[in-house]
């Protein structure tokens, strides 16, 4: 029999409600790290909670997203797993405009919120569970028949500007496959969650410097609109394989 604990989904640019969710109810859940206002519904037929980041419209820049909030009212909802999804620019040059990628690593060396505190759920020594997470396997891949590029390394990058060509060619050189400004804060957030996760990307354009010329503002305005569309039917394609076998939390928490 199905659980009817939910899947957490967070989702980005252009993604602010999901269509087809039945039993859509809106509830504010207030954390030690502040209030989140989840959609709670069944999609697919999973039960989901969903939070778009930036909030409806794109209230919320890059540097305004509440991922510790987030991800801690998606953990405390009861969720099995979390999906978080991502427009972002490809580092790597064999990445196509619009395709999806599923990443597997993680280059987020500054490990801070855009406040400049520190990306984590552990800010006192009175939070229980309390630890240091290990980045092992952290991410889970559900391509559901889906097209994808399975793998790559997610570079997490602080907004709201973009990168120089200069920035961008120094994650290059880290292996980057993808760029995006809210992925790293939410991976390292459902690790300490002990939350099997998984981040997936719709590239919108190739990041400054990688082609010879800068993806023009018409194909990224298209492809943004577009983004939603294939996010969706990417969720409504994975959820029940993801129910059915979240698989194991991101990584490791080891506590003394």
């Amino acid at each position: 029999m199905p659980s009817s604990a939910p899947i957490g989904l967070i989702t980005g640019t252009g993604l602010y409600e999901l269509e087809g969710l039945e039993d859509r109810r809106t509830e504010d859940v207030t954390t030690p790290h502040g209030t989140a206002t989840v959609t709670l519904g069944t999609l697919a037929g999973v039960p989901v909670a969903h939070v778009p980041r930036h909030g409806a419209g794109h209230a919320r820049l890059s540097h305004q997203v509440t991922p510790r909030a987030n991800v801690a009212a998606i953990a405390a909802l009861g969720a099995r797993a979390l999906v978080s999804t991502t427009v972002c620019g490809a580092v790597d040059p064999s990445l196509e405009l619009g395709q999806l990628i599923v990443f597997d690593d993680l280059h987020f060396p500054s490990n801070r919120l855009a406040d400049g505190s520190l990306c984590t759920l552990f800010t006192g020594p009175e939070i229980p569970g309390r630890g240091h997470w290990i980045y092992e396997l952290p991410f889970g891949a559900h391509a559901a028949g889906l097209t994808v590029r399975d793998g790559g390394v997610y570079g997490h990058v602080d907004g709201p500007r973009l990168n120089t060509v200069s920035e961008i060619a120094q994650l290059a050189v880290a292996g980057v496959a993808a760029v995006s400004q809210t992925g790293g804060p939410e991976t390292v957030l459902a690790g300490e969650a002990r939350l099997p996760f998984a981040l997936v990307g719709f590239v919108t354009d190739h990041a400054n410097g990688v082609m010879p010329e800068l993806t023009p503002a018409e194909t990224l305005a298209r492809l943004f609109s577009e983004s939603a569309g294939v996010f969706q039917r990417a969720l409504r394609s994975a959820l029940p394989v993801i129910a059915a076998e979240p698989g194991p939390p991101a990584g490791i928490v080891f506590s003394l």
